[in-house]
């Protein structure tokens, strides 16, 4: 069996590398806020092999938003990390709303086909 090509743990993924700025309209105004990143990598921690996606962060704030750039290096540690898809989508929400504690959160995987096989996972969080 060969081994696997995968670099890093999940462990590796500093989660202090993201940001949050007050919400200047909390205990105003509600927002929803949806953010794409299609170009998400990570690896298949079985193979090696890479896995690509559609990552698809909805939520409503409290009082801090998330810091776009801080968020697009956050999301770019993953490209060497040996994850599962409903690990990833899982791990990901919880370091989004320890740092930005909203009102709900929603989080979408959506992932390449892979061997005629396309997955979509969703998780989820409210106050």
């Amino acid at each position: 069996m060969l081994e696997p090509l995968t670099k890093a743990g999940p462990d590796t993924v500093r989660v202090g590398v993201l940001e949050v700025i007050d919400y200047q309209y909390a205990g105003r105004r509600d927002i929803d806020i949806s953010i794409s990143q299609p170009e998400f990598t990570s690896v298949c921690p079985k193979t090696g092999l890479p896995d690509f996606g559609t990552i698809i962060i909805q939520y409503r704030p409290k009082d801090k938003i998330i810091e776009l750039k801080s968020l697009k290096y956050y999301l770019l540690q993953y490209r060497n990390v040996g994850i599962f898809y409903e690990h990833v989508v899982n791990r990901i929400l919880d370091d989004l709303v320890a740092a930005v504690q909203p009102r709900w959160m929603k989080l979408t995987g959506e992932f390449t086909a892979r061997g005629g096989i396309a997955t979509r996972v969703v998780a989820a969080y409210e106050e």
